[in-house]
């Protein structure tokens, strides 16, 4: 599965966002194919695998290949960069999905947080609203912690990315970052902690595997400062306490994504509570067959 062809989104001066294959360290556009995610998303309702065989087909015709390596620029109008692998999708989030994670929340909650235990134990996952895309970035690109809170963190997760018809097409690498300190004195605060500017990273690309199983695999964070390592950490997927049918059900209960979605499956990573962000740490997160999702964070 993880030797499964990396869709991605990129910026080429003059002409804007394109999509592209990426295969190994070379990426194919396949733009002549599909114009825009939304478009392949839609497109790939009821036949995913037809989908994305014909994106695959688009990659071996295509006759504009080049280095990956050229779009590791931060982004700018006159410089190739990378894209978040989303144009029309939102982003939404599982929480409280591994032992850990309920441990942390129940940890920096002010009360005790009984709700993170219930929640975790409970039949119906919580499931909340992360970003749109003006509030997400991509590889390279600079992600936000808020102004307003001193107690910042990155959450790594890998993400299931859906189309309309609620159908797997694979899995990207996403980071909720968060505020401890906010939604640690009310749970009810979790909108202001976790949805603002810039406060989703995806990327770099989508490992196109329709599994309605987890990929085998470890999910890795490191934080470096000032080019030194401050924090890291790795998760094994089979930690998840969730099943990829499961969040989907109920990501798609009661509600319609024209455009298909993305959804962070949650974190077990947490940094000591003495740690938070800083300007300009850099936060590189890892998940094997999908590659490295790294960007260098600002206080918004």
């Amino acid at each position: 599965m993880t030797n499964a062809p990396i869709l991605i989104r990129y910026h080429q001066p003059g002409e804007g966002a394109r999509l592209g294959l990426l295969r190994g360290d070379t990426v194919h556009d396949v733009s002549q194919a599909f114009a825009s995610l939304a478009e392949f998303f839609r497109d790939s309702c009821g036949v995913v695998e037809r989908a994305i065989a014909a994106v695959t087909a688009a990659a071996d015709a295509s006759s504009r290949r080049f280095p990956a390596g050229e779009l590791d620029n931060a982004p700018a109008p006159d410089l190739p960069h990378w894209l978040p692998p989303l144009d029309e999708q939102e982003v939404w989030a599982a929480g409280v999905t591994y032992l850990d994670s309920r441990k942390a929340r129940q940890e920096e909650a002010v009360d005790g947080g009984d709700v993170y235990a219930r929640v975790y134990s409970a039949e119906r996952p919580e499931i909340f609203f992360k970003a749109s895309a003006k509030n997400t970035v991509g590889h390279l690109d600079a992600a936000g912690f808020r102004a307003d809170s001193s107690w910042n963190v990155p959450e790594p997760e890998l993400a299931l990315v859906v189309n309309p018809a609620m159908e797997m097409l694979g899995f990207t690498i996403g980071n909720d970052m968060s505020s401890r300190e906010i939604e640690g004195e009310n749970p009810l605060y979790l909108p202001q902690a976790k949805v603002y500017t810039a406060s989703c990273a995806i990327g770099p690309g989508i490992l196109l595997a329709p599994s309605d199983e987890w990929l085998d695999t470890t999910i890795r964070l490191a934080i470096r400062r000032e080019g030194a390592e401050v924090f890291s950490d790795s998760v094994s997927t089979d930690q998840i306490k969730r099943s990829i049918p499961e969040l989907i059900d109920y990501l798609g209960r009661s509600n319609t994504y024209p455009g298909g979605a993305i959804l962070l499956t949650g974190t077990a990573i947490v940094p000591p509570a003495e740690f938070t962000l800083l300007p300009d740490d850099v936060v590189s997160i890892s998940i094997d067959g999908i590659g490295t999702l790294q960007n260098r964070v600002r206080e918004v």
